[in-house]
């Protein structure tokens, strides 16, 4: 049995949950952002009990259509910006529309109903927020950042970076106390 949880966008969140779904006597077969894959059905009881531990913990089931579309979604712009650093070789709308086996206007659409955003937008503040990850490592140049997240140059990314923070890279890297926003703030 398939189930799907809001707010699970990391490594750390599906340890958590796979802990939970043991405390429950339930073994996940596989875990991953947004999903988990059980051995077994379980009862609406279970499912409601699960959900208040979830709720208390940060996460939620979901169980309509279009929410679990928009958490599945939010999920694969996640890994690809967080998780994944082959760079894409077609457009987002189009990775997003073959993905899901939906033209990318209703996707857009449904989205922008549901979370009050466009896309784009959650793409852009999820870049955004991988920025400002690398940049608080110190590890990387604002050069070698923008190629890893492949912008199309250290200009459009310090543009972008500054419309959404408010701060230049270089402001932020020296004050670092504008803290990082969990990814599912964003």
């Amino acid at each position: 049995m398939k189930i799907y949880i809001k707010n699970m966008v990391c490594n750390r969140c599906i340890m958590m949950v796979k802990s939970e779904l043991e405390k429950f006597g339930l073994q996940p077969d596989v875990a991953q952002l947004g999903e988990v894959d059980l051995r077994r059905k379980i009862s609406e009881e279970e499912k409601e009990l699960l959900d208040k531990r979830f709720r208390e913990l940060g996460f939620e089931i979901i169980d309509d259509k279009k929410t679990r579309l928009i958490e599945s979604i939010k999920t694969c712009i996640v890994e690809r910006i967080h998780y994944t650093e082959e760079p894409l070789k077609i457009t987002f709308s189009e990775y997003l529309s073959e993905k899901f086996h939906h033209d990318y206007s209703s996707l857009s659409k449904l989205f922008s109903e549901v979370q009050g955003m466009t896309i784009e937008q959650y793409v852009i503040n999820q870049k955004i927020e991988k920025v400002k990850e690398l940049l608080v490592y110190d590890e990387l140049s604002l050069s070698e950042i923008a190629h890893q997240l492949h912008y199309s140059s250290v200009s459009h990314l310090s543009k972008q970076f500054k419309k959404v923070t408010g701060l230049t890279p270089t402001h932020f890297k020296q004050v670092k106390e504008n803290k990082r926003i969990p990814l599912d703030k964003l």
